[in-house]
C-alpha cells in the first residue's frame, strides 16, 4: 500500500513549500526534540502514518474561489465552513436539550474513531488480533459506565418506577466493572507473541483516548442539566475566540506565539481574549432573561418529558453594582445594573482565551508527533471534528469544577426523590430526627405558633 508523507514541521494548513534542490540529511528531517528512540520506534512500527494530501475543498468552492491566492482561498473557505457550522450550532440548540445530548454522543465517538484510526494506522496495527473491536468494546463500557450514572442521577423517580430499570440502578456498577473485566480478559488472552510492546501501547492508547474523549463528553452533559447557558455560553466563548484569534492573527499578526503552532501571533491570541469577554459579556446578558436558557434541564415524571421550567435563581436576577471610583470619571456613571451571571461570564471567557487554547496546541504537538495535517479531512479547511473539539473538551471540564466549587448547592428535590425510596421505618427516623433538629432551633415551634 503506498502512503504519501508529510514534510516534518509543516505547519497544519500552510501552503506547501518549494522543494529543496539537495536531498536534506535524516537530521534535518527529524521534528524539533525528536530523539534516536522516536527513530527506532518508527522503524518498529513501520514508519509515518499516510497522510491525505487531497485538497477535501467542495469542487463548488474551488471553482468560485479559483482566482485568488492560496492565503484568501484559505480564508473564505474557512469562513464559509464557520458559518455553516454556527448555523447547525442554532439549529440543535433550537431542538433542545434531548438533540444536544445526542449530538454530544455523536461527537464523542467521531473524535474516538479519528484517534483510535491514527492509532491503528501509525503503528501499523492492521494484524494485531481483536485490536478495533476490544476498542469499540471498551468505549461502549466506558459510556454504559457514565450514561448510566446519569440515568440514575438526573432521572431517579423514572428509574425507580419500572422494575428492570431499577435493578439495573442497583447493581450498575459491578455491571459496569463485569463488563470491563470481560475486555480485560479479552485482551489478555489476544497477546501473541512478537507483538506483546505493540499490543500494550495499543492498550494504553486506547485507555488515554477513553479518558480524554468519553469523559469529558460525560461532563459537557452535566453543565447542560445545570441549565443550557452552562453549556451554551462556555461553547460559544471558545468559538469565539477561536474566530477572533484567527481575525486578528489574520490581518495584524506579526509575532510568533508558540512553535507548536507556527501560525498563532500574540497579536491573535491578545486580541481574541479581548473580543472574548466582551462577546461573552453580551451574549450572557442576552441569555439570563431567558427561562429556557437558565433553569436547570430536568426530567417531568408526569409528561415523561424534559422541562426547563423554574423561578430563575439570584444568578439570573438583575442586580445594582457600583463602579469603581477610579473607572467612574472614565464612564461616567456610579452604578451599573447586570445579571450576576456575567461576572462568571468572565472567568469563562477568560479561561476559553487563556487556557483554552493550549488544548489546540496540545492537539498541534500530538499531530506533530505523528506527522500528521489534521486528525481527519470531515469539514473542509477545518479537519476532522477533533480538530474542532480540542479546546471545547478543556473548557468542559473548567465548568464542570467551575459549577461544582462555586454555583451548585444542596438540591432539595434530589434529597426528597432518595428519601421517598427508602422503606417507611427510615422515612419515620429521618422524620423525627428533621423535627428534633428543628425544635432545637426554634424553627419548628414558631411555626406551630403562627
Amino acid at each position: 500500500m503506498s502512503e504519501l508523507r508529510q514534510r516534518p514541521g509543516r505547519d497544519p494548513g500552510a501552503a506547501a513549500p518549494p522543494e529543496p534542490e539537495e536531498k536534506e540529511s535524516e537530521s534535518e528531517n527529524k521534528l524539533d526534540g525528536e530523539t534516536a528512540s522516536d527513530s527506532e520506534s518508527k522503524s518498529e512500527f513501520g514508519g509515518s502514518p499516510p497522510v491525505p494530501t487531497s485538497d477535501d475543498t467542495p469542487e463548488v468552492l474551488n471553482r468560485a474561489l479559483s482566482n485568488l491566492s492560496s492565503r484568501w482561498k484559505n480564508w473564505w473557505v474557512r469562513g464559509i465552513l464557520t458559518l455553516a457550522m454556527i448555523t447547525f450550532f442554532f439549529i440543535i440548540i433550537y431542538l433542545g436539550p434531548m438533540v444536544l445530548m445526542m449530538i454530544v454522543m455523536c461527537v464523542q465517538i467521531k473524535c474516538f474513531h479519528e484517534i483510535i484510526t491514527i492509532g491503528y494506522n501509525v503503528y501499523h496495527s492492521y494484524d494485531l488480533p481483536w485490536f478495533r473491536t476490544l476498542s469499540w468494546y471498551f468505549l461502549l463500557c466506558v459510556n454504559y459506565f457514565f450514561y448510566g450514572e446519569t440515568v440514575t442521577d438526573y432521572f431517579f423517580t423514572l428509574v425507580q418506577r419500572e422494575e428492570p430499570l431499577r435493578i439495573l440502578s442497583k447493581y450498575h456498577r459491578f455491571i459496569s466493572f463485569a463488563l470491563y473485566l470481560t475486555g480485560f480478559c479479552m485482551f489478555v488472552l489476544s497477546l501473541v507473541k512478537k507483538h506483546y510492546r505493540l499490543q500494550f501501547y495499543m492498550f494504553g492508547w486506547t485507555h488515554v483516548t477513553l479518558l480524554i474523549v468519553v469523559t469529558q463528553s460525560h461532563l459537557i452533559i452535566h453543565n447542560l442539566f445545570e441549565g443550557m447557558i452552562w453549556f451554551i455560553v462556555p461553547i460559544s466563548c471558545v468559538i469565539c475566540n477561536d474566530i477572533m484569534a484567527y481575525m486578528f492573527g489574520f490581518f495584524f499578526g506579526r509575532t510568533p506565539l508558540i512553535k507548536l503552532s507556527p501560525k498563532k501571533t500574540w497579536e491573535g491570541f491578545i486580541g481574541g481574549f479581548f473580543a472574548t469577554v466582551l462577546f461573552g459579556l453580551l451574549l450572557s446578558y442576552v441569555m439570563s432573561g431567558y427561562r429556557c436558557f437558565t433553569c436547570p434541564v430536568e426530567f417531568n415524571n408526569d409528561t415523561n418529558s424534559f422541562t426547563v421550567d423554574c423561578e430563575p435563581s439570584e444568578l439570573f436576577q438583575l442586580q445594582e453594582y457600583n463602579i469603581p471610583v477610579v473607572l467612574q470619571s472614565v464612564v461616567g456613571w456610579k452604578t451599573v445594573r447586570m445579571y450576576p451571571f456575567q461576572i462568571h461570564s468572565i472567568a469563562l471567557s477568560t479561561f476559553a482565551s487563556l487556557i483554552g487554547p493550549f488544548g489546540g496546541f496540545f492537539a498541534s504537538g500530538f499531530k506533530r508527533a505523528f506527522k500528521i495535517k489534521d486528525f481527519a479531512n470531515t469539514i473542509p479547511g477545518h479537519g476532522g471534528i477533533m480538530d474542532r473539539f480540542d479546546c471545547q473538551y478543556l473548557m468542559a471540564t473548567f465548568v464542570n469544577v467551575y459549577i461544582a466549587s462555586f454555583i451548585r448547592g444542596p438540591n432539595p428535590s434530589k434529597l426528597i426523590q432518595q428519601f421517598l425510596t427508602l422503606r417507611p421505618d427510615q422515612q419515620l427516623h429521618i422524620f423525627n430526627t428533621l423535627k428534633a433538629h428543628l425544635v432545637d432551633k426554634g424553627m419548628l415551634a414558631s411555626l406551630e405558633d403562627a
